[in-house]
Parts: C-alpha cells; structure tokens; sequence
C-alpha cells in the first residue's frame, strides 16, 4: 500500500489530480489507514496511467468513469472502449472537414483582400476583407 503522495510521486501526477479522480469516481475508492490517510494499491498506479493515456486519445472523465466502473464490475470494457475510439475518430474527421472549409474560407478572403484597396473600406463596416453577412455589400460579393 501507499500513500496519495507516493502514488502521485509515482504517477507523475498532483495529490490533488488524484484526490479529484477519488472524488469523481475515476478511480477506485481508496482505502483508508487508521488515522484516516488515503492509501492505494498499485492497480491504482495502473488506473492513474489508463486515464492518461486514454484523456491523451480524447476521452472526456466522464467516459474514462464508465470505462473503470465497468472494470470494477468485472467486465472487460474493450468492446465499450472501441466504441468511443471509433467514435471519437468520426467526431474528428468532421471537424477535421471544418476546419478544411474555414481554412478555404480564410485564403479566398485573403485572395480577395489582396485587391482591395484600403481607401475604398466603408468605415461602418470596420474592414473590407471580412464583411459582415446580411450587407448590401455582402450580398453583392456572393450574387
């Protein structure tokens, strides 16, 4: 057994990441010595390191809780990690394809900045290269 600090010492991590992780029931509910001290087994080490790795792939405390408490339960949670994985990857690709439109968005502005001239900017209007949507002006750009 060990204490929260040697467990965080170990982990590469704060006593208080883990105190919070404690709370919010990502990890396992710690034992407690006599004098009331927080102690860990080194599972815990191993479940510290899980949620690393699985917050570095994208997965929200909260999945990361359902993962470990199907753990506890005895049950093997690949099948429900794969899940949001393959999730996660699909959420990625749409805004991957986002930002891939805003990306052209922003170099057409940029084209089209590049002729303007600054004496013809509407000062009601701030700036000429990014015109707001609904102006007569707007409007007659996109007709």
């Amino acid at each position: 057994m060990m204490t929260i600090g040697a467990l965080a010492e170990r982990a590469g991590t704060s006593i208080k990441t883990i105190r919070y992780y404690d709370e919010v029931g990502v990890l396992a509910p710690a034992q407690r010595s006599d004098s009331g001290y927080r102690l860990y087994d080194e599972g815990a080490l191993g479940q510290l390191r899980f949620v690393r790795a699985a917050q570095a792939v994208g997965l929200s405390l909260g999945e990361i809780r359902q993962v470990m408490a199907l753990r506890r339960q005895g049950e093997a949670p690949c099948r429900f990690v794969l899940e949001l994985v393959e999730r996660r990857a699909d959420e990625l690709d749409e805004r991957i394809a986002a930002l891939g439109r805003v990306r052209d968005e922003l170099r057409r502005l940029a084209a089209r900045g590049r002729l303007l001239d600054a004496r013809d900017c509407d000062p009601d209007f701030v700036c000429h290269v990014v015109v707001p949507a609904g102006t007569a002006r707007e409007e007659r750009r996109h007709g």
